[in-house]
């Protein structure tokens, strides 16, 4: 069984859900609720009306239980998106190490796997992005999906604080393509809906904008929204590769 995590200050209630033992509540009748199931209901929410549809009366009634009594497992929404984050991601003892396992031990492979199961893990879940920003915090497995990434990267010559940074720097491209498939309507959206939003200026005026209109002919053909995540990714890997073969020679 794991032990009770002590935690203080703002987030101290949400640390002790994600990384405590499973909560019993002290007082009122008992119910055969778990945080899994209360967690659960929540991503259902999430999946199907966004952010925006998740409150604890909304979860409380996909439960069919009072709100009064959602808080007695949950103190508030910040607490409730804590877990329905931490139940949306992948476990990362599934997929995720099948993936590194495949990409072999180079670490430009394993970041760039790493990557892309992050991407389908966004995917299957868009509203996680609104759900993780700024300071909140972590469970189990978004601390695992850390792990991996920094593990990938040790014994390259980069300090802790840049590897940490290479690994905001990929989730960030990761989070920057499916935002853009999220306003777009789907992924390689993005692309076509530029074209077409400016498809009638250059049709009449390309000849002032020789280089869009060249551009968007060749999104056109080759396409340009899963080219946007690789051609992004290796060149961040590329700037990566830069600095370990410096930190090598050096």
């Amino acid at each position: 069984m794991r032990e009770r995590v002590v935690a203080d200050g703002p987030w101290g209630a949400a640390v002790r859900l994600l990384w405590g033992p499973p909560v019993t509540p002290a007082r009122g009748p008992r119910r055969g609720l778990t945080l899994e199931q209360i967690a659960a209901a929540g991503v259902g929410i999430a999946d199907a009306e966004g952010l925006g549809g998740v409150s604890m009366q909304a979860v409380a009634g996909e439960l069919g239980v009072t709100k009064m009594a959602l808080y007695r497992y949950v103190p508030g929404k910040a607490e409730l998106l804590a877990l329905m984050v931490e139940a949306a991601l992948p476990d990362p003892a599934g997929g995720l190490d099948a993936a590194l396992a495949g990409a072999g031990d180079g670490w430009r492979e394993r970041i760039g796997a790493w990557a892309r199961e992050l991407l389908a893990g966004y995917r299957a879940h868009p509203w996680v992005l609104g759900a993780t920003v700024g300071a909140r915090a972590l469970g189990p497995r978004e601390v695992g999906w850390l792990e991996r990434a920094l593990a990938a990267l040790e014994g390259r010559g980069l300090s802790g604080a840049e590897a940490m940074d290479v690994v905001v720097l990929v989730t960030g491209h990761v989070r920057g393509i499916v935002e853009q498939e999220r306003a777009s309507g789907g992924a390689g959206g993005v692309d076509a809906e530029l074209g077409a939003a400016l498809g009638q200026v250059v049709r009449e005026r390309g000849e002032e904008y020789p280089a869009l209109a060249a551009a968007l002919g060749s999104v056109a053909v080759d396409g340009g929204q899963e080219q946007g995540l690789e051609f992004g990714l290796e060149r961040i890997l590329d700037g990566v590769g830069l600095l370990v073969e410096r930190r090598a020679g050096g």
